[in-house]
């Protein structure tokens, strides 16, 4: 007869729950794993099976009860491990998204909006497509394995039970917020100078002639326009991903680096 004793269901309990808070975290937080559109038991089992694969080669756990307050400490420092992993994925697939409101704004396009049920919120229809090929490139580039792979590596760097965080790492995660808009712009900047210029010259032509109606070609002559240079701009759109994604997870990288506490002066 098999008998397993407290000791041994502890340890078994440690080595895979709070490896499994920390996939969980990035599982929720992250775009990809974490769209509205896949059943939270999907989301749960891919997580517990991540989980169960990695758990033997994981550096050995701390000597904590599992039902105490440090190991409820532990369970929270997973979770702000894996929270922080998946932000900075959602950042690095969000400038997309925001280069594709810029471009509907100028193109005129800002209106046509609907319901996007992955964020709760309206959304211009051309961000909802280059959001889409952004994800579909993601996946091409085999970007959710890089994360999995960075996660998976995350346990030697940062390993459970550290007990405390470098703040200066949640200062990077907050400024690397700010390539949402610096990104997203440098994307959208060509369509956005041409489409300006195509308003100014409308303007003057309203000014020096105002018998044209120049809300009637104005419209069509910035709609048309945009969808030419978008034609333009998607054929550069690869590389620019390709940068994006290798810039992110580089930054991702430093940033687990950075999270591990500094060591005491003695």
């Amino acid at each position: 007869m098999v008998e397993v004793t407290f000791a041994q269901l502890h340890g078994w309990l440690v080595a895979f729950l709070w490896p499994f808070a920390r996939i969980t975290a990035l599982m929720l937080s992250a775009p990809l794993w974490g769209h509205s559109s896949i059943p939270r038991q999907a989301k749960l089992g891919l997580a517990g099976a991540v989980a169960v694969v990695i758990a033997p080669v994981l550096p050995p756990m701390p000597e904590i009860p599992l039902f105490s307050w440090a190991g409820f400490g532990i369970l929270v420092e997973q979770l702000l491990i894996g929270a922080a992993i998946g932000l900075t994925v959602r950042v690095m697939l969000v400038v997309v998204q925001a280069s594709g409101d810029f471009i509907g704004l100028q193109m005129g396009l800002a209106f046509a909006t609907f319901f996007d049920p992955s964020s709760g919120t309206n959304m211009v229809v051309l961000s909802r497509i280059l959001y889409m090929v952004t994800l579909l490139m993601f996946l091409a580039f085999n970007g959710h394995l890089m994360v999995l792979q960075i996660l998976v590596a995350s346990f030697e760097t940062l390993p459970i039970g550290i007990g405390r965080f470098n703040p200066e790492a949640f200062i990077m995660l907050a400024r690397y917020g700010g390539t949402i808009y610096t990104a997203g712009l440098l994307l959208a900047l060509p369509l956005v100078a041409a489409l300006l210029i195509i308003n100014l010259s409308l303007g003057i032509l309203n000014r020096s002639a105002p018998q044209l109606t120049v809300f009637n070609i104005g419209f069509p002559t910035s709609l048309t326009v945009g969808l030419i240079l978008l034609m333009v701009l998607m054929t550069d759109l690869a590389s620019f991903l390709e940068r994006l994604f290798s810039q992110g997870l580089a930054f991702l990288q430093n940033l687990l680096e950075t999270m591990a506490p500094l060591p005491i002066a003695g």
